[in-house]
């Protein structure tokens, strides 16, 4: 029960943690330029810094919300959404800017089923005891 409840909080600061460096490192502060490439390819190159950096604001939201645990349920629904969608649309529209091309959403199923993991099978799990 320990190891669960210790593996449950360690996931949860791994999934605010991509957010965070997602949005903070990557879009906010432009360390990866790439992901303003991304957005002015899919929604404006006239308008694709404030888009980026509005991009990477909500996604720091997003890292606050998950370590907050706020409606977890809701929040990691949201996730998993978000990342499926964004991914889908980027592998159609934009696969040649993507870190690893088309298999991106390999990566992208691994977060969604750490998320779901972590939400509904451990923290159901933990809830239930």
């Amino acid at each position: 029960m320990k190891s669960q409840t210790a593996l449950h909080k360690l996931l949860y600061m791994i999934i605010a943690l991509v957010w965070l460096i997602n949005g903070l490192l990557c879009k906010v502060l432009d360390l990866v330029p790439r992901h303003e490439r991304i957005v002015a390819e899919i929604l404006s190159v006239e308008y694709s810094r404030p888009l980026t950096v509005l991009i990477g604001i909500s996604e720091i939201v997003m890292a606050l919300w998950v370590i907050s645990r706020f409606r977890s349920g809701l929040s990691a629904s949201l996730q998993m959404a978000l990342v499926l969608t964004m991914n889908i649309l980027e592998i159609i529209l934009v696969p040649k800017l993507l870190l690893w091309g088309r298999l991106n959403i390999i990566f992208a199923l691994a977060f969604i089923l750490i998320v779901y993991y972590n939400e509904f099978i451990l923290g159901k799990r933990l809830k239930d005891n």
